[in-house]
């Protein structure tokens, strides 16, 4: 230990475990300013500087700025006023998380799905990317009292309930563009509407589908979903493959 209390920036840097370009940054904004000897500029730290560089992180661990910190670092006391501030700065710091969480659980399916499936289009894989993303503003779309019953259904889902209509998704988008531009009715298209619909299903489950189906969907704005909704597919394959889905379901009523 230095017995004048007295630091080098690099005894600085290594006691207080702050890095060099940190502490020269610091001060240049005139947020932490030691002593510099008189003719090399070298900066003394000493112990005062150790509690300031200490309020400094505080305040910075509790989210504030920089500038925010210069202004409240030599407050001789706090009062309750600084609830508000804090409580906004909690807001935040609670959205960020939200967002750190919904990326993490993007980042794991992303990462199952390319296990299972090996490789998968660009544009069908951001497609997807985008309706995670978008999970928590359609649940917020979703919360009509019609529809409470459906998103406590769709809330039971697991993670691997997920990543199984996630490869579904992947499978039929990769089969809509093979087989864009053959007839409606080609035996193959139709069972590639015919296994989606299926796998969607299960993926619902029966007391989920009847739940849905008694939703009166005229009362609900859909096109806003549907823009929130994500397509891998260009306007005229989805087009095309509105009318096959169209089709299929003209010949399932008839069967």
């Amino acid at each position: 230990m230095n017995k004048n209390n007295k630091f080098s920036i690099g005894e600085f840097s290594e006691k207080t475990g702050i890095s060099i370009p940190t502490l020269h940054y610091y001060d240049e904004i005139g947020l932490l300013r030691p002593e510099k000897k008189p003719f090399s500029g070298h900066r003394i730290y000493n112990y005062q500087d150790i509690i300031t560089l200490q309020k400094i992180l505080s305040l910075k661990f509790l989210g504030y700025s920089l500038d925010k910190i210069a202004n409240l670092l030599h407050e001789s006391s706090f009062t309750v006023e600084l609830n508000e501030a804090l409580s906004l700065h909690l807001q935040a710091l609670e959205k960020e998380k939200e967002s750190i969480e919904q990326s993490m659980t993007a980042i794991k399916r992303v990462i199952k799905l390319l296990e299972e499936v090996g490789e998968v289009d660009s544009a069908i894989l951001f497609s997807l990317i985008h309706g995670i993303q978008m999970e928590n503003i359609q649940k917020e779309w979703m919360e009509q009292p019609m529809l409470t019953e459906v998103v406590e259904g769709l809330s039971k889902k697991t993670e691997e309930e997920k990543a199984t209509l996630d490869q579904t998704f992947i499978q039929f988008a990769k089969e809509v563009k093979q087989h864009y531009g053959k007839p409606v009715e080609d035996l193959k298209v139709q069972e590639m509407i015919k296994s989606y619909l299926e796998a969607s299903f299960m993926f619902f489950g029966e007391d989920l589908m009847k739940k849905l189906a008694e939703v009166d969907v005229k009362k609900l704005d859909i096109q806003d979903f549907e823009d929130m909704t994500p397509s891998p597919f260009t306007e005229d394959e989805q087009k095309w493959l509105n009318q096959a889905m169209e089709y299929y379901m003209k010949q399932t009523e008839l069967e």
